[in-house]
């Protein structure tokens, strides 16, 4: 996760990635029917534009755990949630997720493609919400995206393709799905879309049509009344 020491290459890929990839996300918040009050934590928290998110729904009454296991996130997510005082920051790894008090939602995205057990952190956010509380996880789908006929990849994550297995993890962990679907931002030519996959693989798509990695939500809830 990002520290105040990353590279500016990628600080401006997570900055890329939130704006293509913010219509699923506002999309899960809005399904949800987050209200003023309610208890969330951030999973993998990373520069807190989620826990931000959160912050600005539940407001004041409203408390936001961002957690993530790089020491160095607290400061950043500090300082992009300073107007917002119920943002808590914590350093803790997913598989380690343990929180002082239940929560209403637990969320993670492009997570569970990084960690060394996916299938434990959804069993901890599980255990860290109320009975009957939201498990929400938005993860990429690597290998349904592409350009050119060249399918995606992501080398570098553990879990590279997780996104297609999430229906199951989540069912593993004992939740219950309430809404689930994959979204894909394309488009051609200049714009959001092409600058993060040149970013991403260092090629230029030029003009040719692109279609990003899908990112496959799943909207959960845990056990309980």
């Amino acid at each position: 996760m990002a520290g105040p020491h990353v590279s500016q290459g990628t600080t401006l890929l997570r900055a890329l990635r939130d704006d293509v990839y913010r219509r699923p996300l506002a999309v899960a918040l809005d399904r949800l029917g987050i209200e003023p009050g309610w208890k969330c934590v951030d999973v993998g928290a990373g520069g807190g534009d989620v826990s931000v998110a959160l912050a600005e729904i539940v407001g004041r009454t409203g408390r936001v755990y961002a957690v993530d296991s790089d020491p160095r996130a607290r400061d950043v997510v500090a300082a992009a949630a300073a107007e917002h005082s119920q943002v808590i920051a914590i350093t803790q790894a997913g598989e380690d997720l343990l929180l002082p008090e239940p929560v209403d939602l637990a969320f993670c995205r492009f997570l569970l493609l990084h960690v060394y057990e996916p299938s434990v952190v959804l069993d901890r956010m599980r255990r860290a919400v109320r009975p009957g509380g939201w498990v929400v996880a938005q993860e990429p789908i690597p290998s349904g995206g592409g350009g050119g006929g060249v399918a995606m990849s992501m080398p570098e994550a553990r879990h590279p393709d997780v996104g297609a297995l999430l229906p199951s993890l989540v069912a593993q962990a004992g939740l219950v799905v309430d809404d689930a679907w994959a979204e894909a931002p394309a488009g051609s030519g200049p714009g959001p879309v092409a600058d993060y996959l040149e970013t991403l693989t260092g090629c230029d798509p030029g003009d040719d049509p692109v279609v990003l990695t899908p990112l496959d939500t799943e909207v959960a809830r845990a056990p309980g009344t």
